[in-house]
């Protein structure tokens, strides 16, 4: 497998270090960061079991060098912080001598949660809830300093060395731009001043650790802003890197206020190497590429066409902490594959909460959910292959369990095989393939297009019944409502090729906003094709302006179709969506011209449209179909119908509890069921 994979598993020769492999684990904060002695344990534990697997290099989530530039209370600054972080080290260096590993320092700046956070100027982030304090020359160098000692500690803690961000809107990249940077001293003006701060860290870094310590610098490399850095300042920042003892110069791209998605599924695979290929053509230290790169297909052509010397892939490590050792062993189809949702692990991280993974609840939670080998194996009937009955099957089954798995349908997926024909979520044909993948290696005994009663198990002698049976779209409560033009989001999908040119949305939760990208799709598929992306979101790979937006106008196509997108609620419409990726699906729709209305009361549905009214105001809206997309009922027929037999049975996932196409929770409570029955 390392012949179809040669440029993956190619060593790499850092100064004094040998990466084994092109693969790294990236920096993605756990919330294990911050915590105690016990929460170090943990974060151990689960970086040591994708050390194990031989990956070449890992980055830790990203912690602050002080209390002023804290992003949540994940701070490195005393030598008494020592003994945890060798918990750390030690775990992943004793689960693999030859894999590395970095701590990120991460200096939020205007992100900061702390009154005394500071940024190259008094700029409230667009993002930020205060304005970061005037800084004083004295302030300021305080800051690098604080950098250099965190990098000493980091040392003294066993790491091979530090990753310093220095994009994304935090500390570093507000002294880059113009509009974050007013400072008319040696720090501001012009670009050599602005970047000094960078190379006066890197230096006085490398002048502490010596020669024999990784140092890693994460630069912008675009920053998607207007105004942001031009071409040439990239290209002159990480020279000036390289000459200030830089090992690794990381490429990222935006600023968290930026209104370009880069990281959610709707972003084509590895979209944005090209511009690292630039990068890499001007600097000598080896170079690293990110975002979307989730499979060992797209990390091996990056290398092969020259796009970096590395590749970095952090959320396909959450998704599946066994994906390095599934790459050497050629089982590609046994990847779990990140779908880039955000839903656990980013948008988690947003909220302050701990992060998993939608489809790997075990990520992050090592020491406390393991799916060990069963002493008492049973017979389990899994009724219904939607996400929490696959889930539940392939774990059971591991564990050593006989499974049968009853799906009514003539495919498993539930209501997966409903969002992978959205656009922009085609990632979740990956996780079909998977769940298909590891029910076949565990032996699950699959039946499809088979309904099943509660008397066709009666003589069957299983031990628990799982149903899994999933929710049923809610029908509406408004007089009309069983006229022809009303359809469920379900049928709609189905029947896409027959839904009129004028359609009405009841609901605005992540279904309707599904739907209406789905009804509003053109031509062009930009999360697809990184061309039709860039034309969409007002992205330059070609010229490069400043931020590689600005000047540059999106187009995005308007709707063929006209299409009105309802709710009851007064709030603003996709409030609820995920707090990483709910902006980009509000923008889509608003870039295609989709009427987004709130506060709506639905008065009566006719034969051709429906009547509301708006701040007691009436109007009608006429139609060829109105799609209900106002949530779901969990399905129990199974289980009432059940209720006076024998069966010792649990409800999972939607049956259990229905929530808007809520796979987080489905796959999670199956999960945790699996392990312990």
């Amino acid at each position: 497998m390392k012949n179809k994979y040669r440029h993956i598993f190619e060593p790499l020769i850092v100064g004094n270090h040998i990466i084994k492999n092109r693969i790294i684990m990236g920096s993605m904060h756990t919330g294990l960061e911050e915590g105690g002695q016990d929460d170090f344990s943990r974060m151990g534990e689960y970086f040591a079991e994708r050390a194990s697997t031989g990956v070449g290099l890992i980055i830790t989530g990203g912690i602050s060098p002080n209390e002023e530039g804290a992003l949540d209370g994940a701070i490195f600054n005393q030598q008494s912080q020592i003994a945890r972080h060798k918990l750390v080290t030690d775990a992943v260096h004793n689960a693999n001598v030859d894999t590395k590993i970095c701590m990120q320092i991460l200096h939020s700046g205007p992100l900061a949660i702390s009154k005394e956070l500071v940024a190259a100027s008094p700029v409230r982030s667009r993002i930020g809830r205060l304005v970061p304090n005037e800084m004083s020359l004295e302030v300021l160098r305080k800051q690098i300093g604080d950098f250099i000692k965190c990098a000493e500690l980091c040392k003294k803690a066993n790491y091979d060395g530090v990753e310093i961000i220095g994009s994304a809107g935090y500390f570093i990249s507000t002294f880059f731009v113009n509009k974050t940077n007013l400072r008319t001293d040696e720090y501001g003006g012009c670009f050599p001043n602005k970047i000094r701060i960078a190379t006066e860290i890197v230096e006085g870094i490398r002048k502490s650790v010596g020669e024999d310590f990784l140092i890693i610098f994460r630069i912008p490399a675009m920053d998607m802003l207007e105004g942001g850095m031009s071409w040439e300042e990239i290209c002159t920042l990480g020279q000036a890197l390289e000459n200030s003892g830089v090992s690794i110069v990381s490429t990222h791209f935006s600023w968290h206020e930026s209104p370009v998605p880069t990281i959610a599924t709707m972003v084509p695979r590895a979209a944005f190497t090209s511009v690292t290929k630039r990068l890499k053509s001007v600097i000598n230290v080896p170079v690293i590429t990110s975002n979307r790169i989730n499979m060992p297909d797209v990390a091996e052509t990056v290398l092969a066409n020259g796009d970096a010397d590395l590749v970095s892939m952090a959320r396909p490590f959450l998704a599946d902490g066994k994906i390095f050792e599934k790459i050497k062993e050629g089982r590609e189809d046994e990847i779990n594959t990140c779908i880039a949702c955000n839903q656990a692990c980013l948008d988690h991280a947003f909220d302050k909460k701990e992060i998993s993974c939608l489809v790997n609840p075990r990520a992050c939670n090592e020491t406390n959910l393991n799916y060990l080998p069963t002493t008492n194996k049973k017979t389990i009937a899994v009724i219904g292959a939607g996400p929490a009955g696959l889930a539940f099957s392939e774990i059971a089954a591991s564990r050593g369990h006989h499974v049968e798995l009853f799906e009514a349908s003539d495919q498993i997926g539930g209501q997966f095989n409903l969002a992978k024909q959205i656009p922009g979520k085609e990632e979740f044909h990956e996780t079909i393939r998977y769940f298909s993948t590891m029910l076949k290696k565990n032996g699950v005994k699959l039946y499809l297009n088979k309904k099943v009663q509660p008397i066709d198990l009666m003589d069957k002698n299983y031990d628990e019944v799982i149903v899994s049976t999933g929710v049923y779209p809610r029908s509406l409560d408004i007089p009309g409502s069983d006229e022809d033009i009303v359809i469920s989001y379900i049928d709609a999908i189905r029947n896409i090729d027959k839904i009129g040119k004028k359609v009405v949305l009841i609901g605005a939760g992540g279904i309707g906003f599904d739907m209406a990208e789905l009804l509003s799709h053109g031509k062009k598929n930009p999360s697809t094709n990184i061309d039709d992306f860039a034309e969409q979101w007002g992205i330059d790979f070609t010229n490069h302006p400043r931020g590689g937006v600005t000047g540059v106008m999106a187009k995005a196509s308007k709707s063929e179709r006209e299409i009105y997108l309802l709710q009851r609620k007064v709030t603003p419409l996709g409030i609820a969506l995920g707090k990483t990726t709910g902006w980009t699906h509000r923008l889509s729709l608003r870039k295609k011209e989709i009427k987004m209305l709130k506060g709506v009361t639905y008065k009566k549905i006719a034969k051709n449209g429906i009547y509301i009214s708006i701040n007691d105001e009436d109007q009608f809206i006429e139609c060829d179909n109105i799609i209900v997309c106002a949530g779901q009922e969990p399905d129990r027929s199974f289980f009432n119908s059940a209720n006076n037999t024998e069966f010792r049975m649990h409800l999972v996932g939607g049956a259990y509890e229905a929530r808007e196409l809520d796979a987080k929770v489905a796959i999670k409570q199956a999960s945790q069921l699996a392990a312990v029955i």
